[in-house]
């Protein structure tokens, strides 16, 4: 064994630096809490009041970053939150080795509203009858990434609620805020456990329900027409169906119609359709502008 060669045991030496450096560092959390990761969702949430955030981790770094950084540093000390230097892979393992930008925030989760809250905040709205609402409305939306891209949009676009199912649905976790690039920690996500008593109470309140479609010859007795086609004039909830299966049947028959994409050629088989967030964007936009226009 003493003559095994040097080479060799530089070898095994460099192996188990290696898994040294590969080993996940522990930083202890506060109980009950997550990290939120990159540069966008935890300058948000910094910026309002709607978590309990507890710990700021900044990577050492130098050069342009370090004017990011310091901004960063003044959020924090305005909060009161206390701000740790760490090396990169501490930071990987905290936020799991997600794209974390150099930040991540240690704070308190972010719940769903119940649906009595969205109910209370709009009885100012009854002052203005004519006044054109917007609901998105989320069936079974798993992905979270998906959950984010719809929330950016949503917001961006000028929709006045989101309203998702609370069975099978994504929670609102750290990687939803990184996919809605913060719109997450500025607009609230209410839940229901019954969707389809909300679509009718609504529809008793005198809103229209629209559903959504990728293959208009899978409906029947609801019309279905383009989304360029629409008109709306009243409050209006967009019903947004899972990745998979799309709109449940049995919530389809609660829409007063469907509105489909129309694709601009033929199709090759097994690529007929969009991605949910990228088809709702498409959607939303088409309507939303209308909204922009009549208030105009």
């Amino acid at each position: 064994a003493s003559r095994e060669p040097w080479s060799s045991r530089e070898g095994d030496f460099s192996k188990a630096r290696k898994r040294l450096e590969r080993k996940p560092l522990s930083i202890e959390r506060t109980k009950g809490s997550e990290i939120l990761f990159g540069i966008a969702p935890c300058s948000v949430a910094l910026s309002q009041s709607r978590r309990d955030l507890f710990r700021l981790f900044l990577k050492q770094s130098s050069g342009p970053r370090r004017l990011v950084m310091s901004e960063f540093v003044l959020q924090a000390m305005a909060r009161g939150v206390p701000v740790r230097y760490v090396k990169r892979r501490e930071l990987d393992a905290l936020c799991s080795g997600q794209v974390h930008q150099g930040v991540c925030l240690e704070a308190a989760p972010l719940r769903f509203k119940s649906l009595e809250e969205a109910e209370k905040r709009d009885l100012g709205d009854e002052e203005s009858p004519n006044r054109q609402l917007i609901w998105l409305v989320l069936e079974e939306i798993q992905d979270p990434m998906n959950l984010g891209a719809l929330l950016r949009s949503a917001y961006f676009l000028g929709v006045d609620r989101v309203v998702t199912s609370r069975r099978n649905s994504c929670p609102l976790t750290p990687t939803v805020s990184k996919a809605s690039s913060g719109a997450m920690e500025v607009f609230d996500v209410y839940s229901t456990d019954d969707l389809r008593s909300f679509l009718k109470a609504k529809t008793a309140e005198g809103w229209e329900v629209v559903g959504t479609v990728s293959k208009p010859e899978d409906v029947e007795n609801v019309p279905v027409i383009s989304c360029s086609e629409f008109r709306w004039n009243k409050p209006v909830l967009i019903v947004i169906g899972s990745e998979g299966d799309g709109l449940s049947l049995e919530t389809q028959l609660l829409c007063h119609r469907m509105l489909a994409i129309p694709p601009g050629r033929a199709l090759h088989p097994g690529i007929e359709s969009l991605n949910v967030s990228v088809a709702t964007g498409i959607l939303l936009h088409s309507i939303c502008s209308q909204k922009q226009r009549d208030g105009d």
